[in-house]
C-alpha cells in the first residue's frame, strides 16, 4: 500500500451512496441480470488472493443501476414503523429514506466520482428520491412532497486536498457519512469482521451485471448464529465488489442482497452531481439526526420509551461472546419489561399490538421474558427490563440470559 493518498482513494470507493439499511439490513430480489446459471471459466484464485484483490482495487468512478430488497421477516406493524413515516426532518430527510430500506424492494441509479461526489436516485414507482453529495453540500430531494433536505459543512471528508487526513480542523459530513452502503462498503465491513471465528473460501464464479466475478464466501465457525454465510461477488478484472449477499442459517431467500444490475466504470458525465432546488420546493436545513436525539422509529410507539434504556443514557451495556455469536446485554435500569405492558390496561393500543405481533414467551433460570424475532437479529426482553440482542438464535439468547442473570 502506498501511503495516505492511496489509502484515502481506497476508502473513498466504499463511501459511494448505494442504498442499504443499516445494513446490514437489505436484500436485493434475484433477477437474471445478477447471476447466470453456470459461472464463467476464470483462473483459479485463493481466498487470500481474492481478499488482496479487493484491497488493491482503486476504482473511484462508476455509474450504474442496482436493486435492493429487505427480507428481515418483520410483522406488518413493525414494517410500517420502519417505513420512516412521521419522523422529524421532512420526507426529504436521508435518514427517513434509509429507514424505508428495512422493508421491500428498491431500484436506484448510482454515480460516483471520488470521495466528495456521489449521487443516488431511487426509482420506486412514479416518484423519485435523489440524494447528492457534492463537495461540502449534501442534498436530498423528494419529488412527491417537493421537499429538499440540505446540509452544508466545511472541511469535506476531513482530507487535506491531497488525499491525506486534515490536521487543521477538517470535519466530516454528518449526513454524507450516514449515506446508504454499496456492495463495496458492505464487503469491506464484512472483511473487517472476518477473524478467527470465520471460515473464508472461494465459491463458484458468477456473472454480475454482465461482468465476470469471483465469489468470496465467509461462514461462521461458531454455532448459534442466524447468519449462514456472506457471499461477495468480486469483479474479476478490477476487484470491485459487485454484489453482497447475507444468507440465513435457516435457508430461504437472502436476508441481505445488494448488487448492481448495470455498472460502468467510466467517469460520470460532467454536471451529474450538480443540484439546484426546484422552484417552489421547501428546503429543510440542518442536522436532523442530532435534533432527533438519536431516536428510532420504535421510540415513536407510546409505552416503549423506558425499555432497553430508550430515550436515556442510564442503561448499562455489556458485550457477551465474540464474532458471529456476539450478544449485547442491556440493562435499562428501569426495572420494566414487556410483561408490564402486557398487564397494563392503560397501555396504548399500538404498544399492545406490537407486543402481540412480535413477542414469543420464553423462560429459564433468568426468569421469564419474550423474544422479539427477525430473520437476522433477535432480542430477548426479560420481565425485569434487561435486553439480550444479537444476530443469534433464540436458544443462544436464553443461554446467555441464564449465564448472566
Amino acid at each position: 500500500m502506498a501511503g495516505n493518498t492511496k489509502t484515502s482513494r481506497k476508502a473513498a470507493r466504499y463511501a459511494v451512496p448505494v442504498a442499504v439499511v443499516g445494513l446490514a439490513a437489505a436484500t436485493v430480489a434475484m433477477v437474471p441480470a445478477f447471476a447466470n446459471a453456470g459461472g464463467p471459466d476464470l483462473p483459479k484464485i485463493t481466498a487470500q488472493q481474492l481478499i488482496e484483490k479487493i484491497a488493491a482495487s482503486d476504482v473511484q468512478q462508476l455509474s450504474g443501476t442496482a436493486k435492493i430488497s429487505t427480507d428481515l421477516g418483520l410483522p406488518k406493524i413493525a414494517s410500517g414503523l420502519l417505513g420512516g413515516g412521521g419522523m422529524a426532518g421532512g420526507s426529504a430527510d436521508p435518514e427517513e429514506k434509509i429507514a424505508q430500506l428495512a422493508n421491500g424492494t428498491h431500484t436506484f441509479t448510482v454515480a460516483a466520482d471520488g470521495p466528495d461526489r456521489q449521487k443516488l436516485t431511487f426509482l420506486d414507482g412514479k416518484d423519485e428520491y435523489t440524494l447528492v453529495h457534492n463537495g461540502d453540500d449534501v442534498w436530498g430531494y423528494d419529488s412527491k412532497s417537493n421537499e429538499v433536505f440540505h446540509e452544508k459543512q466545511q472541511g469535506g471528508h476531513g482530507t487535506d486536498g491531497k488525499g491525506g487526513k486534515s490536521g487543521k480542523g477538517g470535519k466530516e459530513h454528518k449526513t454524507a457519512d450516514r449515506m446508504p452502503s454499496t456492495p463495496q462498503q458492505l464487503a469491506e465491513e464484512a472483511l473487517k469482521a472476518a477473524g478467527p471465528t470465520t471460515d473464508v473460501s472461494v465459491g463458484e464464479t458468477a456473472q454480475v451485471a454482465g461482468r465476470d466475478a469471483y465469489q468470496l464466501v465467509l461462514k461462521p465457525k461458531q454455532g448459534g448464529s442466524t447468519v449462514g454465510s456472506v457471499q461477495i461477488a468480486v469483479d474479476a478484472k478490477n476487484g470491485v465488489p459487485l454484489r453482497f449477499q447475507l444468507l440465513s442459517s435457516q435457508g430461504g431467500k437472502p436476508i441481505v442482497d445488494a448488487g448492481f444490475t448495470k455498472v460502468d466504470f467510466a467517469a460520470p458525465a460532467a454536471g451529474t452531481f450538480s443540484f439546484t432546488p426546484p422552484k417552489g420546493a421547501k428546503v429543510n436545513e440542518g442536522a436532523g439526526h442530532q435534533e432527533r436525539g438519536g431516536k428510532t422509529p420504535l421510540d415513536a410507539l407510546p409505552g416503549f420509551g423506558d425499555l432497553a434504556g430508550a430515550g436515556g443514557d442510564k442503561g448499562e451495556r455489556k458485550v457477551l461472546g465474540e464474532g458471529w455469536a456476539t450478544i449485547a446485554r442491556i440493562d435499562s435500569g428501569a426495572g420494566k419489561g414487556l410483561k408490564d405492558l402486557e398487564k397494563d390496561k392503560n397501555a396504548p393500543k399500538e404498544a399492545q399490538q406490537f407486543l402481540s405481533s412480535l413477542g414469543e414467551k420464553v423462560s429459564g433460570k433468568f426468569g421469564e421474558g419474550r423474544v422479539l424475532s427477525t430473520r437476522l437479529v433477535n432480542a430477548l426482553v426479560t420481565d425485569d427490563g434487561k435486553v439480550y440482542v444479537g444476530a443469534v438464535t433464540k436458544d443462544a439468547l436464553v443461554k446467555a440470559a441464564d449465564a448472566n442473570k
